[in-house]
């Protein structure tokens, strides 16, 4: 609770500061005065104190700065002795008032003869202790007679003293309060220079050491400048309708309401200091609603995993640049609330855009995973249904009301954009859903998820080249700027050249993949009752696979996502690029070497046992031991564990059926195989 009060007034004590820098800037002291001289003709006594006005205006802005960089404990400090002073004068109008209540009744008997004069003397009483009570607690003294000046015409007026004495009494007490502030400012003269010199003292030594980067990163922590400054544009527009409502008698309509939120939020942004203060609080209010969209689809585990981009920064900065480049603080309340209400649609639109990074991929997981929950899947798909619908309205409300150029194309092609994504998303997720219910995997279910990417990302390019030919024929054709310019450079660069260079590739890297897998062997339906071993890439059983250079045995689709990500085997990472090699016969398996995904270990096991030579014609056959199979999960597993990478089989000739071949040498290392009569 402590830490909370004191962050409270971390921010509430400098907002004062912040509002009296907003205060001076509006406050032209040159034009000020000008009018001044034009409607007095020089004779106002007030354009003599010209130059100390605008000595004054710069002093005021230094103890702005000052107060805004206070430290907390000073600060308190000092609003503690401003508290004081107003109390103190607060016991002077009490005792100027009291006194002048009786120099009106006229009466000068005693107090409890003139029940008025009684009922004036106890109320005058109980403030001026009241008062002198609260002095003492926020000085921290005990020297109450400090602050009790102002109770020396109630003494005086209890002692039967003449009203003409009691006034003098009056002005003795005040003259002697002021000494009294005098004497405490006097005695505290040397604090600002000595805080001064200590804090530019500690600047030197955090520049020194950490650098200025460093110090701006602390002032901007201790200060919470994103905070304070929103706190203060609320102050503003809380006051500007207040404003506005206590000068009116009858509610405004439906529409006015909308025209006063505009003129409002207009009013309160005329100044660079309340430009930020707006700037800050739509990063907080976008902050707010990606929090809630999270919150949303995930509940209370999406504040686990945070992003740093979603954290309403992209907005803010969206709005600060689009005031600056327009210049809104210089424009009239009328055209400032216009050029306001398009520059927020494209704060809308950036939110509506986070908003979908956020729910796309949360949407696809939960349709690639096997999770029954309808509440879970409403929650996706009715948000995907909102950022398909609000983007498209909104495009649709401005092009109603406002006239077409090219920021507003800027705006509408977003929106646009941000629709299409969802509706892509949406596809994909009924796709998935429905190999879900099909209760099998779709062979071509990688394909039609391509296409539907593919389509969806064509004609975001082809929004894109539009809005780009629509910015380059009327900066050619109409008025140019630098910023526009500027703008057009950076959509082709970001969203025209970088889409299409990505497109691109990603048709390359699939055509080579589909290359790939059309040059490798099909396994047939012996070779894989011999293998009888699942797809180590999705776990699922083969009835058909394709057989790398390594003789490992995947499901064509599987290898091909796997190359669009690298070119190696996914099991002995072998390279796939230049071992790829077309074989003579898909029937019979690559020549020296072992069964596929069988352990190099058995193999040399194998090649230590001779084979014995029987002869078919007597009816006897061959009995080999067959060799003994691993898994794929088995396989991997062993590696894994024992850290070791995988060892590559040595090649070795393996006799086709019904042929003989010579026997190799077992000591050079080679794989030795015997005559094998095939039988009659």
């Amino acid at each position: 609770m402590k830490a909370r009060v004191e962050a409270v007034l971390n921010v509430g004590l400098r907002i004062p500061s912040i509002m009296l820098l907003d205060v001076l800037y509006r406050w032209d002291v040159s034009s000020f005065f000008q009018k001044i001289q034009r409607s007095s003709l020089n004779n106002n006594p007030l354009f003599q104190y010209k130059y100390i006005a605008l000595y004054l205006h710069y002093v005021g802005y230094i103890l702005s700065l000052v107060l805004l960089t206070l430290p907390r404990q000073h600060l308190v400090q000092l609003y503690l002795y401003v508290l004081t002073a107003f109390l103190l004068f607060a016991g002077h109008q009490l005792s100027r008032d009291y006194v002048r209540g009786e120099l009106d009744s006229g009466y000068e008997g005693p107090l409890y003869l003139e029940p008025l004069s009684m009922n004036r003397f106890t109320t005058a009483l109980i403030g001026q202790v009241v008062v002198c009570t609260l002095c003492s607690c926020v000085m921290q003294t005990k020297q109450i007679w400090l602050f009790s000046a102002h109770l020396l015409p109630l003494v005086a007026r209890l002692c039967l003293v003449p009203l003409e004495t009691i006034v003098f009494i009056n002005r003795f007490a005040m003259i002697f309060t002021g000494l009294e502030v005098l004497y405490f400012i006097a005695s505290n003269l040397l604090v600002p220079y000595n805080l001064a010199k200590t804090a530019y003292r500690e600047l030197v030594q955090v520049v020194e050491v950490y650098g200025l980067l460093a110090l701006g990163m602390s002032l901007w922590n201790q200060l919470v400048l994103p905070v304070l400054f929103m706190c203060f544009w609320l102050v503003l527009f809380a006051l500007q309708i207040y404003t506005y409502f206590s000068t009116r008698d009858q509610p405004p309509s439906r529409e006015r309401l909308l025209f006063l939120f505009l003129t409002s939020i207009a009013e309160c942004c005329s100044t660079p200091y309340s430009l930020l203060g707006l700037v800050f609080t739509v990063s907080f209010v976008a902050l707010g609603v990606l929090t809630l969209c999270k919150f949303y689809l995930q509940g209370y585990r999406a504040f686990m995993n945070d992003n740093t981009m979603h954290r309403g920064m992209t907005e803010g900065i969206t709005l600060l640049i689009l005031a600056v480049q327009t210049g809104l603080i210089e424009l009239q309340v009328i055209h400032r609330a216009f050029l306001l209400s398009i520059i927020l649609f494209v704060v809308v639109a950036s939110i509506l855009q986070s908003m979908l990074e956020i729910a796309d991929p949360i949407v696809l997981a939960l349709g690639a995973s096997r999770d029954k929950s309808l509440w879970k899947h409403f929650r996706a798909v009715s948000l995907c249904l909102f950022l398909l619908v609000f983007p498209a309205y909104m495009a649709y409300m401005i092009c109603q009301f406002f006239r077409m150029d090219f920021w507003l194309l800027i705006i509408i092609s977003s929106s646009i954009l941000t629709s299409l994504q969802v509706l892509g998303t949406l596809l994909i997720y009924i796709l998935f859903m429905v190999e879900e219910f099909r209760k099998a995997p779709v062979e071509n279910m990688d394909e039609v998820i391509y296409c539907v990417n593919g389509t969806y990302r064509l004609l975001e390019f082809l929004v894109a080249v539009c809005v780009v030919a629509y910015g380059v024929s009327e900066t050619l054709f109409g008025e140019w700027t630098v910023m526009g310019s500027t703008i057009i450079l950076v959509h082709s660069y970001y969203n025209v050249w970088l889409r299409a260079q990505l497109g691109w590739q990603s048709f390359l890297l699939r055509r080579d993949a589909v290359h790939k897998i059309q040059s490798m062997p099909t396994a047939s339906t012996l070779q894989l009752q011999q293998h009888n071993d699942i797809c180590s890439i999705c776990f699922q059983d083969m009835k058909s696979a394709v057989i790398t250079p390594c003789s490992h045995f995947f499901h064509a689709a599987c290898l091909k996502k796997w190359l669009y990500v690298q070119e190696t085997c996914p099991l002995c990472h072998g390279q796939l690029k230049s071992q790829l090699q077309p074989t003579s016969s898909p029937g019979a398996t690559t020549q020296g070497t072992p069964p596929a995904n069988q352990n190099p270990a058995e193999v040399e096991q194998e090649q230590g046992e001779p084979q014995v030579e029987l002869d078919t014609e007597e009816g006897t056959q061959a009995k080999n031991p067959p060799p003994v199979k691993t898994s794929a999960k088995t396989e991997l597993g062993t590696d894994l564990l024992s850290g070791r990478s995988k060892i590559q089989p040595k090649e070795c000739d393996v006799a086709a059926e019904g042929s003989a071949e010579p026997v190799g040498d077992l000591d050079d290392g080679s794989c030795s195989t015997s005559h094998v009569h095939s039988s009659s």
